[in-house]
């Protein structure tokens, strides 16, 4: 048997046999385009897979010395084309990338439009609404179901909101005109208390723990600003409001207030007053674990409402402050001065 090698290919010649040859699976096949420019005897087509030539080994010796024909030499393919079959044509394959300098073009073009429409949109609004601004001391609110009327005094430099404990953002929409009776069967309104500074408690007399804690809270914040702050004290009024007109009664109420704050003011009414009421400061209260026999507890907001001489709010204390954070903002908000 005698092997003969051509570039990367092999062959076998038997004589008995005939010819073999092992193709190099890492050597690619010639297209078809290149091979018509390669002669039959050549080399380099029996190295492709052409017919090959089964001359012995020293002629294959003798022929590696020989001259490269020049259609050999200037042999053009098609690789790295996008035209792997030498067609000439549109193939699968595309030589542009999926962004081109016209797609971006539009993308800043479009960028573009957006910020500027939204430069002219905001000044529109702008416009709009300081046209509704009431320069007056009415006041005026962008939306008077959420915020109060934020009132507005003529400074050296013009107009501005009255300069208040919450800021630019402005009081929330709580609160508003109501009338109860007390423990003596006495009519009161939110008008009773004006002059006063307010500290507002809505609960029922039945409730086991949230009610006491906080009603004691407010005692013990009383008692700190008697000593600490005695000209502050002498203008707070706690009030209880109770959301349980059904079985808190004016008596019920009477044994109920010997518990807590002499200073205290009990107040209660019919049921379509109470929720009128509680509606107004957003009061949140559901029948709760009712039983067989007819008793219930109630779920309601834990909220104390501070309100100022006028009755507007002033603030609002939670259910998570300490007797101490309250006095400091009751101290706060009741010697606050605005600067206009």
């Amino acid at each position: 048997m005698i092997r003969m090698t051509q570039g990367h290919r092999c062959f076998f010649r038997n004589a008995g046999v005939g010819a073999r040859r092992c193709a190099n699976p890492r050597r690619p096949a010639l297209p078809p385009s290149a091979r018509k420019h390669i002669s039959r005897d050549s080399p380099i087509r029996a190295n492709y897979g052409g017919s090959p030539s089964y001359a012995s080994s020293s002629s294959s010796n003798a022929n590696a010395g020989a001259t490269v024909p020049a259609s050999i030499k200037y042999a053009k393919t098609t690789a790295g084309t996008g035209d792997p079959e030498g067609l000439g044509g549109s193939t699968a394959f595309s030589t542009r990338g999926p962004v081109t300098w016209p797609a971006l073009g539009l993308v800043a073009i479009a960028a573009a439009s957006a910020v500027g429409y939204y430069k002219i949109e905001r000044e529109r609004r702008l416009e709009n609404a300081m046209g509704k601004i009431v320069s007056s001391e009415s006041g005026w609110s962008p939306n008077p179901e959420l915020l109060a009327r934020r009132k507005y005094v003529k400074t050296e430099w013009g107009w501005f909101p009255k300069e208040d404990a919450f800021g630019g953002a402005g009081k929330p929409a709580i609160g508003g005109p109501w009338s109860l009776v007390d423990l003596d069967g006495n009519l009161v309104t939110d008008q009773s208390f004006v002059g006063k500074w307010t500290l507002l408690y809505f609960g029922f007399a039945r409730c086991p723990d949230i009610c006491p804690s906080e009603m004691v809270k407010v005692g013990k914040v009383m008692d700190i600003l008697k000593k600490n702050h005695p000209e502050l004290h002498k203008n707070i009024q706690p009030i209880f409001v109770s959301i349980d007109p059904a079985r808190d009664s004016l008596k019920a109420l009477r044994d109920y207030a010997k518990d807590f704050h002499p200073s205290y003011v009990f107040l209660t009414g019919a049921p379509q007053q109470v929720q009128a009421m509680a509606k107004k400061y957003r009061v949140y209260m559901s029948k709760a674990d009712e039983t067989d026999d007819g008793d219930y507890l109630v779920d309601h907001s834990i909220v104390i409402y501070f309100h100022d001489e006028t009755g507007d709010i002033a603030d609002c204390f939670t259910q998570s402050m300490r007797p101490s954070d309250v006095v400091e903002k009751v101290v706060e908000r009741m010697t606050f001065v605005p600067k206009y």
